[in-house]
């Protein structure tokens, strides 16, 4: 197994990329499943386009046009590439403004008007309500019954009662979820519903861990740039386009965000040139020690499947996300309380469904900039309240 101290050089080569951190050594910037920090690389690369070639892309016919819309273009086959899309000439990328949107277009755009009288969605209520509110919607829209989808997201890690019938039109599914932080094992469910269209929300895992629509037979994914070292306001939707109809967006499509969408070019070729097998592991190892810290300490509860904790775990592991509470703290005063220190976290109910949790909770969420000395550094201050 690969461990910190194997990475360790590797890692503090990326960090310095970072001005965020660079520019504030006494933080800890311990928040990446909301938003990511920006390499330097990706800074450059928009902040050069705006000053050299910028303009709207698909609209005009001068020279700076047709670069911008290559570009563009071009940044569509980049993400079939870094997707690892066994068949780019099929399947359709659609820039949206992130996860949500993206989500939605599917709900809207491609499986509304396929529903009939008796169809089913298999839907996670307990996963992120970017993942339940649009196939609620479109379910609202068409007339039909929507059915959650059987299995906890915080513990059920191989699908054991999970159920497709043929009336089962799409399976919506979290890739890495966003409070857990646990694989949701992709491939096992696919074994369960070999036929059945599976729509993957990747917010969590683009850019985090390798993702390849090859290896999890998926037939979309989508995502949001800002939370894998792009721009905020852009990420895509990934169609197949091999189970059931072709996706095609609906209605007049507007200007597209160029700089976003070259930000997420750049942070693609950042991603691939730092390695993202490293940056799991590294992620990965860093959740393993903050979590086995707090296991010694008797103040804290660490949400999820407790099978998934160790560094060993054969079920669902979990990638740089560790969520928790203190049993006499409340979350958001926990979370006040490490602000104070410079330790920067989520505390809130996480935008979690209608069956995630109900109590608010602190999320701890790790990328490749932190380091071991945060990690404890969080861990003396969680120490300090142990009582």
């Amino acid at each position: 197994m690969t461990t910190l101290d194997d990475l360790a050089v590797w890692q503090r080569v990326l960090r310095d990329q970072f001005p965020m951190i660079e520019a504030n050594p006494d933080v800890a910037y311990l928040d990446s499943a909301a938003t990511s920090q920006k390499p330097q690389s990706v800074l450059d690369t928009v902040i050069t386009y705006l000053t050299t070639g910028n303009a709207n892309a698909s609209r005009g016919t001068y020279p700076w046009a047709n670069r911008t819309t290559a570009r563009i273009d071009q940044a569509r086959d980049r993400l079939k590439s870094f997707l690892d899309d066994p068949l780019p000439d099929q399947s359709t990328v659609q820039f949206v403004s992130g996860t949500t949107e993206g989500l939605r277009a599917v709900a809207r755009d491609w499986l509304l008007p396929q529903l009939r009288d008796g169809d089913e969605i298999v839907v996670p209520f307990a996963d992120h309500n970017a993942n339940s509110v649009p196939w609620v919607e479109a379910a609202s829209l068409s007339g039909i019954a929507v059915r959650a989808i059987p299995y906890d997201s915080a513990h059920d890690y191989d699908h054991r009662r999970f159920t497709v019938t043929p009336r089962t039109r799409l399976i919506a599914l979290t890739h890495v979820h966003h409070v857990y932080g646990n694989d949701m094992n992709v491939q096992r469910l696919r074994a369960i519903a070999p036929d059945v269209p599976i729509c993957l929300d990747a917010a969590q895992s683009f850019g985090h861990i390798p993702v390849s629509v090859r290896e999890l037979d998926v037939d979309f994914v989508a995502f949001s740039g800002h939370k894998a070292m792009a721009l905020p306001g852009t990420g895509a939707l990934w169609a197949r386009n091999q189970r059931g109809p072709a996706y095609t967006p609906a209605g007049w499509q507007g200007s597209p965000n160029t700089s976003g969408i070259i930000s997420l070019a750049a942070a693609m070729d950042w991603l691939e040139k730092a390695d993202l097998t490293k940056i799991a592991q590294w992620n990965q190892a860093l959740g393993v020690r903050l979590t086995e810290g707090l296991s010694k300490m008797a103040a804290y509860e660490v949400l999820g499947c407790q099978r998934s904790l160790t560094s060993d775990s054969l079920v669902q592991q979990r990638h740089g996300i560790v969520t928790f509470r203190h049993h006499s703290i409340g979350s958001n005063d926990l979370g006040f309380i490490l602000a104070g220190d410079g330790l920067l976290v989520r505390a809130d109910g996480h935008c979690q469904g209608a069956q995630g949790e109900k109590t608010a909770s602190v999320r701890v969420s790790l990328h490749v900039y932190n380091t071991v000395e945060e990690v404890d550094r969080l861990l003396d201050a969680l120490a300090r309240l142990d009582h």
